[in-house]
């Protein structure tokens, strides 16, 4: 039952699956690590924003729009080489060892590769973010992410799809469209109304729960 939503993130997460210790850093090692690190978050996040710019310009399938894909993903194939090979050594490296920005890039690079890549580090996701080495929101949008590929409805409402009837986005099929605010409060996420209004869109879950039995 969702009544007991409070204790979701920190009963749920305490499964461990295929983790690996944690590993003491030496000065020099933590800075290697950033160094690459910065790269990743680099080179994850610039073709995306330029991808963002063509949307913007009406030049999505356009070549430009295809060339930046392109590099995209090959820069994405060569952050997760990195990415995994960290964790497979240092396992999930914590905000309090690496910094913010650097544990959210690990993060990323996940978030934006594969299913499979997706299923195998969501244990360890879940079990870094039991320990505070991950952050619950940044799970919380693996798991919606992961439910969605697999034919599952999201639980805290932080996937979007388009949508070719009214060519715009919509929220993703909900599981528990009642309690999703008491879920994201759970996860350290804003009301699914201040989420949505970011893209233009409201929220009446009435409305929804309706729209979705239709």
């Amino acid at each position: 039952m969702i009544h007991i939503v409070s204790l979701f993130l920190s009963a749920s997460l305490l499964l461990r699956a295929d983790t690996l210790p944690r590993v003491a850093l030496t000065p020099a090692e933590r800075d290697s690590i950033v160094h690459v690190l910065f790269t990743v978050d680099e080179d994850d996040q610039k073709y995306r924003s330029q991808l963002s710019d063509l949307q913007e310009q009406k030049e999505v399938d356009s070549a430009g729009w295809k060339d930046v894909m392109v590099r995209m993903r090959q820069a994405d194939s060569i952050n997760l080489i990195k990415v995994q090979a960290l964790v497979d050594k240092y396992s999930w490296l914590g905000p309090d060892v690496i910094g913010e920005q650097c544990n959210t890039a690990m993060f990323m690079v996940i978030q934006h590769s594969d299913l499979p890549i997706q299923e195998k580090y969501l244990p360890v996701i879940r079990e870094a973010a039991a320990s505070g080495r991950a952050q619950p929101r940044h799970l919380a949008l693996l798991e919606d992410r992961v439910a969605l590929r697999e034919g599952r409805k999201q639980r805290y409402g932080t996937q979007l799809k388009w949508d070719e009837r009214v060519k715009g986005y919509r929220l993703a099929p909900l599981e528990d469209p009642d309690h999703v605010d008491q879920l994201r409060r759970a996860a350290g996420l804003s009301p699914l109304a201040v989420y949505l209004a970011q893209w233009g869109l409201g929220w009446d879950v009435e409305r929804y729960k309706k729209e979705m039995d239709q």
